[in-house]
């Protein structure tokens, strides 16, 4: 059995690994390939592959919110709204295998009946697992899509799932993040991270006693190892840390700025829209 697949993610290299992985093993045909999520949408309403390789984490859309629209449109087409009619053949939709450099997102790519997910950097034995658990549940004449099977009920559950913010992950917040400094990479308390900005792509973490990268993309990744209690997105190029802030600095056309207590008392803005938030922390 030969299935046609796509592979999706951002990062050349690894869309080249996976290709030749994909290759060395053999039985799968792939039509495409996408750098992210928005061309995730469109080759598989173009290719209807049977299978999907999906990056977790890309810019615009992410491996989950590419399911989402997926079945949003999906649901669509097979009329699932109040006065809709059922369109006849509606391409089922793909089988799902989510590839992501960090485990703790695995229990959410099984939330959604991902057939499977894959580390970086790849393995071919998994590599060779997951097509054959593909073939295995095509051939079992299990039902197609990012669903697997799940009841339509529970479709709107999965929705909702998918819907859920960043910050109310059931992921638990490490006590402690990797930061590299140079060469090295420290492990750095929570209650210790001063800031991070972001700037050019690159998120630097600064501390009272040093500075360093963290290797999250996005803030918002970053934000979502960090606890919600303590940290605070004053601006959309930082993330604070309520405790660390030093002064509350009044600015021009009643904006503010916050000096913070690190080394060289940072001062970093706080952006209009969360001008409201920074009076109720501090009742100002």
């Amino acid at each position: 059995m030969t299935i046609s697949a796509l592979i999706i993610d951002d990062e050349q290299l690894a869309r080249d690994e996976l290709k030749y992985l994909l290759d060395s093993v053999g039985g799968v045909d792939v039509v495409a390939q996408g750098a992210n999520g928005i061309e995730a949408v469109d080759l598989i309403e173009e290719h209807h592959p049977d299978l999907v390789f999906l990056d977790v984490q890309m810019p615009g859309l992410d491996g989950f919110a590419v399911i989402k629209r997926l079945m949003d449109r999906h649901r669509s087409k097979v009329g699932h709204g109040p006065g809709q009619s059922p369109q006849k053949d509606i391409e089922p939709l793909p089988q799902i295998i989510f590839a992501t450099a960090y485990d703790q997102y695995a229990v959410r790519a099984f939330d959604v009946n991902a057939v499977d997910y894959l580390l970086k950097p790849f393995d071919r034995t998994r590599v060779q697992q997951a097509v054959e658990r593909v073939k295995g549940r095509m051939a079992g004449g299990a039902p197609d899509g990012p669903t697997g099977g799940v009841p339509e009920s529970q479709i709107d559950a999965l929705l909702k799932l998918l819907n859920r913010p960043h910050g109310a992950s059931r992921f638990p917040q490490p006590a402690k993040l990797i930061v590299q400094a140079q060469s090295r990479l420290l492990l750095v308390d929570q209650a210790d991270i001063c800031y991070a900005a972001i700037d050019e792509g690159v998120i630097r973490v600064v501390t009272q006693t040093f500075e360093g990268q963290s290797k999250c993309r996005t803030l918002e990744e970053l934000l979502d190892l960090l606890d919600s209690a303590l940290f605070w997105r004053a601006h959309r190029g930082f993330v604070v840390n309520i405790n660390h802030i030093r002064e509350v600095v009044p600015w021009f056309k009643s904006s503010y700025q916050l000096r913070m207590n690190d080394k060289r008392q940072t001062e970093i803005p706080v952006s209009r829209a969360q001008t409201r938030r920074l009076r109720e922390l501090f009742n100002l």
